[in-house]
C-alpha cells in the first residue's frame, strides 16, 4: 500500500510556501529537499548537533526532530531569513566581526540558536551563552570566539533598539 503525500502550507522567512511530502518526512528534509532552502544543514540526524535548528514560531526548533506535518501552518526562519547581504542582521555581523566561525557547518544553528537566546535574555553573561547554545555542537572552535560572538551581538542589539527609541522622540 502506497503512502499518500500529505499538503504542508508553512510561512518561510515571510513567504508562503506550500510542498507535497509524506507524512514521514521531517521538518529538515521538508526546508532543503521541498523548499530549496539549504542554509538549514543536517548534521546527525539524531539531534544532538543542532545544525538544523530553525525557528518555529519564534521558538528555536531542530528541525531533524520535527515531521514537516507538525509544522503545517506555523511560520518559520531559517538561517536565509534572518538578515539580507546588504542588510545583515547582528548576529550575523557579529560572527563575521568576531571570527564565530571556523568551516561554516554548525553556523547556522548556532546562529538561530543565539537568537532565540538573546530574544530570551538580551544581556546574558558567558556562562548564560554557553548555557543557551548547549545544544549546538561544533567541531572546529573551542566555542570562545562563538560566545564572544554573541555577546557583540547582543550589544549591537541594544544599540540599535536605543536609536529606534531615539527615532520615536
Amino acid at each position: 500500500m502506497a503512502i499518500k503525500n500529505v499538503s504542508v502550507n508553512v510561512t518561510i522567512n515571510g513567504e508562503e510556501r506550500c510542498a507535497e511530502v509524506e507524512p514521514r518526512t521531517l521538518l529538515v528534509h521538508y526546508i532543503r529537499d521541498e523548499l530549496g532552502l539549504t542554509g538549514t544543514h543536517i548534521g546527525c540526524d539524531t539531534s544532538q548537533c543542532g545544525a538544523c535548528s530553525v525557528l518555529v514560531d519564534g521558538e528555536v526548533v531542530k528541525s531533524c526532530t520535527l515531521l514537516a506535518v507538525q509544522a503545517d501552518g506555523t511560520e518559520i526562519t531559517t538561517v536565509e531569513g534572518i538578515g539580507q547581504v546588504d542588510r545583515l542582521h547582528p548576529i550575523q555581523q557579529s560572527f563575521w566581526e568576531k571570527h564565530g566561525l571556523q568551516c561554516g557547518y554548525c553556523t547556522p544553528g548556532v546562529m538561530i540558536a543565539a537568537i532565540g537566546l538573546l530574544k530570551q535574555n538580551p544581556n546574558p553573561s558567558d556562562e548564560e551563552i554557553r548555557e543557551g547554545l548547549e545544544g549546538v555542537i561544533c567541531r572546529c572552535t573551542g566555542y570562545q570566539f562563538i560566545v564572544e560572538a554573541v555577546k557583540h551581538a547582543a550589544q549591537l542589539m541594544k544599540e540599535s533598539e536605543k536609536q529606534l527609541v531615539g527615532e520615536e522622540h
